[in-house]
C-alpha cells in the first residue's frame, strides 16, 4: 500500500504505536499521533518521534482528528468502537493495527501463536528451540517487540514467530500464517469483546486464516478449541497434554504418554522427548511444550537439538516463577496470571496447600468458575485491588478471606499463616493498573517484598 500523502492517525503511543508512527512518517504519510495520557507521562514517545515529522497530541483522543483521517492505526488496547473510527470505515478507509502494516512486507514463513494462556511462554520457547537448532528466527508481536521494528531482520530469517492477541487478530486482517497455534480459550477481555463467544471466535479466526498448505496446531483437550477450528482449510494437528491414546493413529499429532512428550509431525515418524532435566512443570507447560515442539519439527529442527533446548529453557519472569523458598514455604510469582484460566492452571499445577494473593481490575470476568479449585486447594485467600468486594462476595464461605491494602501487607499476611510445606502464590486473575504500572511491576513488588521478608528472618 502507498501511504504517501495520506492523512493517517495513530491512536495509542505504546511500543506498537510509536513503531507505526515512525514507519508511516518515513513512508511519506501525514501522521497525527494521539494518546489519552498527559504529555508529562509520554517522554518516550516524544523522544522517539521528535525528528520524524509526526504531530503529537496528548491528554485525549480527539474524535474530530480521528474522523477526518483517511486511515487509523490503533494500538491493541484501543477499542475499535472508539468515536471517529466508524467515520473512517464509512468512507472506505481502514482501521488496522501495527502488525497489519508489517505482515505484508514479510516474505518468510510466519508462525502465529494465540490462546488465552501460555502464548508468551510458547512463543518464547519456539524462539529458543529454533535458535538452539541453528534455525534463524525472529520473535515479535504481543510478546513485546513490534513487528514493524524487525521487518528487515524477519526477511533475513528462516521463520517469523509472532505472539498474537485477540486485539491483534481483529486489526490484522491480512495475517495468513504458515503455521498457527491455538493453545486454549477461557474467559478474558470481556470488557472489550461483546461476549465470550465473540472472543472465542476471534481466537479461532487465526487458524481459519492459515494458508491452505499450512498447519493449524490446536489443543484437542479443549472442547471449545476443537469446535472452533472446524472448517479450517489447513492441515490440523491436535495435541493432548493429558493423554492422547486416541491420537496414535499414524496421523500428525502430539501427546503426553504419562512419561514423555510424543510428537508425530507427519511422515509416520514419532519422536519421544523425555521430561527428565526439564524445568517446565504442570499440564499447562506440557501444552506449551507439545505445541512448540510440533512447530519446530514442522520447520525442520533436529530432535536431539530440540531436546537440548527444552532442558536449557528456564521459563519466563512472572509466570509461575519461584521467587524464594524459606522456612519451608515456597513463594511463586505468577503475576502474568491475569485471567481465571491462568489462575486455574497455576493452582492445579501445585500439590501443596496454597495461600493465594489475588485481585485487581476484573476485566468484566466472572470469577465463580474458580470456586471449586479455591475450595479444594486454597487455605487462605488474600485479596488486593478494585475487585476485592466482588471476589469476597463470590468466595465467601468457600475460602478464609483477608483483604490487604498493599502488596507488602498481602505478603506479610500470607507469610503469617503459611506453614512448612505450604505455597504462597501471587496469581491475581485480574489486570494490574489499579495499583501497579503493569503486571511486571506487580510481580517485581511481590518478589521484592518476599526477598525483604526472607532477609529479615
Amino acid at each position: 500500500m502507498n501511504f504517501r500523502g495520506k492523512k493517517i492517525v495513530v491512536v495509542g503511543l505504546g511500543k506498537s504505536g510509536i513503531a507505526a508512527a515512525r514507519f508511516l512518517a518515513r513512508e511519506g504519510a501525514v501522521v497525527t499521533a494521539l494518546d489519552s495520557k498527559p504529555q508529562a507521562e509520554m517522554e518516550n514517545a516524544i523522544l522517539s518521534l521528535k525528528d520524524v515529522g509526526v504531530s503529537l497530541r496528548f491528554g485525549g483522543n480527539d474524535p474530530a482528528v480521528i474522523s477526518s483521517s483517511d486511515m487509523a492505526v490503533i494500538s491493541p488496547g484501543v477499542s475499535p468502537s472508539l468515536e471517529g473510527l466508524e467515520d473512517i470505515c464509512r468512507r472506505g478507509g481502514a482501521v488496522v493495527g501495527e502488525m497489519e502494516l508489517a505482515v505484508g512486507r514479510i516474505d518468510r514463513p510466519i508462525v502465529a501463536v494465540t490462546g488465552t494462556n501460555g502464548k508468551t511462554t510458547t512463543t518464547s520457547l519456539i524462539g529458543h528451540l529454533l535458535e538452539n537448532s541453528g534455525i534463524r528466527r525472529v520473535v515479535a508481536g504481543n510478546i513485546g517487540t513490534p513487528v514493524l521494528d524487525l521487518v528487515d531482520d524477519a526477511n533475513r530469517s528462516d521463520a517469523v514467530i509472532l505472539e498474537v492477541s485477540s486485539f491483534q487478530i481483529e486489526t490484522t486482517p491480512s495475517l495468513a500464517p504458515k503455521i498457527s497455534v491455538l493453545l486454549n480459550i477461557t474467559p478474558d477481555h470481556l470488557d472489550r469483546h461483546a461476549s465470550f463467544e465473540e472472543y472465542a471466535e476471534c481466537k479461532g479466526t487465526l487458524v481459519k486464516r492459515t494458508v491452505a498448505d499450512g498447519f493449524g496446531i490446536y489443543n484437542v483437550r479443549d472442547a471449545l478449541v476443537s469446535r472452533i477450528v472446524r472448517g479450517a482449510t489447513c492441515s490440523l494437528i491436535p495435541f493432548d497434554a493429558e493423554g492422547g491414546s486416541h491420537l496414535k493413529s499414524g496421523s500428525a499429532a502430539s501427546w503426553f504418554d504419562g512419561e514423555a512428550l510424543m510428537v508425530s509431525s507427519g511422515g509416520g515418524i514419532t519422536r519421544k522427548y523425555s521430561l527428565e532435566g526439564i524445568s517446565l512443570e504442570g499440564v499447562h507447560n506440557r501444552e506449551n511444550m507439545l505445541a512448540a515442539l510440533t512447530v519446530c519439527e514442522l520447520l525442520g529442527a533436529d530432535s536431539d537439538l530440540l531436546l537440548e533446548g527444552l532442558k536449557s529453557f528456564k521459563g519466563l519472569p512472572h509466570r509461575m516463577e519461584l521467587v524464594r523458598d524459606f522456612d519451608g514455604v515456597r513463594y511463586f510469582n505468577d503475576s502474568k496470571g491475569t485471567n481465571i484460566g491462568a489462575v486455574a492452571k497455576a493452582i492445579s499445577s501445585l500439590d501443596a496447600p496454597i495461600i493465594l494473593i489475588a485481585g485487581g481490575i476484573s476485566k468484566g470476568v466472572d470469577f465463580s468458575p474458580l470456586s471449586s479449585l479455591v475450595e479444594e486447594k486454597v487455605k487462605k485467600l488474600v485479596l488486593i485491588g478494585e475487585s476485592c468486594e466482588e471476589m469476597s462476595r463470590i468466595f465467601e464461605g468457600i475460602a478464609d478471606i483477608t483483604r490487604a491494602s498493599s502488596m507488602r501487607e498481602a505478603v506479610l499476611i500470607a507469610a503469617s499463616v503459611a506453614e512448612p510445606g505450604d505455597v504462597v502464590l501471587l496469581s491475581p486473575a485480574c489486570a494490574s493498573f489499579d495499583m501497579f504500572r503493569n503486571y511486571a511491576d506487580r510481580g517485581e513488588q511481590f518478589a521484592k517484598c518476599v526477598m525483604e521478608l526472607a532477609d529479615e528472618k
